[in-house]
């Protein structure tokens, strides 16, 4: 998938554990760590707001959109 979810990067710039962010956000460790290996499908802007207001950032720093194959080919869809 082109989009790459960065939030391993920042939690170590930021010096902070995934259970530390877990607590700040109120998301589930199994979720954020969804997030972090990037299996995530998709990601609620109420998410991503939570997430740049307690590791003071902006969306851009944790996606990243990188040149690849799209997800319908991947798949072998249509």
């Amino acid at each position: 998938m082109p989009v790459v979810v960065t939030l391993d990067q920042v939690l170590a710039e930021r010096r902070m554990t995934l259970s530390e962010l877990s607590e700040r956000v109120g998301i589930t460790l199994a979720n954020l760590s969804i997030l972090k290996t990037g299996k995530a499908r998709a990601m609620r802007f109420t998410t991503l707001d939570a997430l740049c207001r307690a590791l003071q950032c902006q969306p851009g720093d944790l996606l990243t959109w990188v040149d690849g194959p799209e997800e319908a080919e991947e798949e072998g869809g249509a």
